[in-house]
């Protein structure tokens, strides 16, 4: 098959894959919050599994070309909550669990998609692009579980060191006031040491989201592949 075919149906699937995954997460974020006692995201809207809802544009394209990347913040009031900094916390980590639910959901759909289609109709345009769709599913839902641990403003590794720190913790202020620009650095240095090892090789080592997204894959999502190569 032509390369550039190939390309343009990672590319159609890996967007697709991000559909799914932001608007899983925010959802997430958005159901536990409601059951929180916080109405704010179900009554602007976010409450909900369209995905248009829930895009920020270049956050969308990053995740698509670098593979991480981020969805508009869904809005929350703390003061709503039952407990503030227990559920801060929960609503925090909940799109961090969907994500990794996900991952070990897909999996051994990916699994029995190579198995029993792609085996058999392996050329067929609408099979690649399911079998690119169902890998970019769980790699990113893996990345992004990590990717949003990382204890950055507006990240949900902030919030959940939000939920567990002192409002005059020295860190936390640090974080909440440079968090964001350290975030879009990180992203900025992901991409362009993939362009230049395109050219030089040696960029690729130096590409540190790069080595986060590799945790994610190997040690994160070990437990789920030994799981589930017990059975398929």
């Amino acid at each position: 098959m032509d390369y550039y075919i190939e390309r343009i149906l990672y590319y159609v699937a890996s967007f697709l894959a991000v559909a799914v995954v932001l608007t899983f997460h925010e959802f997430a974020h958005a159901f536990v919050a409601h059951k929180c006692g916080d109405d704010t995201a179900r009554m602007e809207g976010r409450m909900t599994l369209n995905p248009l809802k829930h895009f920020d544009l270049l956050g969308l394209v990053m995740f698509t070309l670098v593979g991480f990347g981020w969805a508009k913040p869904v809005p929350i009031n703390p003061y709503n909550f039952k407990k503030e900094r227990r559920d801060l916390v929960l609503v925090s980590s909940a799109g961090i669990i969907m994500n990794y639910i996900m991952a070990f959901v897909f999996w051994p759909l990916y699994l029995l998609f190579i198995k029993y289609v792609v085996a058999s109709y392996g050329n067929v345009l609408i099979v690649i692009l399911v079998e690119n769709f169902l890998y970019c599913v769980v790699a990113y839902s893996l990345g992004f579980c990590v990717f949003n641990l990382l204890p950055f403003y507006p990240l949900d590794g902030f919030r959940i060191v939000d939920g567990m720190c002192r409002r005059d913790n020295k860190v936390l202020r640090f974080l909440r006031r440079y968090g964001y620009g350290i975030l879009l650095g990180l992203i900025v240095e992901s991409f362009l040491c993939r362009f230049l090892a395109d050219y030089v090789y040696f960029f690729g080592y130096l590409d540190i989201l790069g080595y986060v997204l590799s945790f994610a894959q190997g040690i994160l999502g070990w437990p789920i592949t030994a799981f589930w190569g017990l059975i398929i």
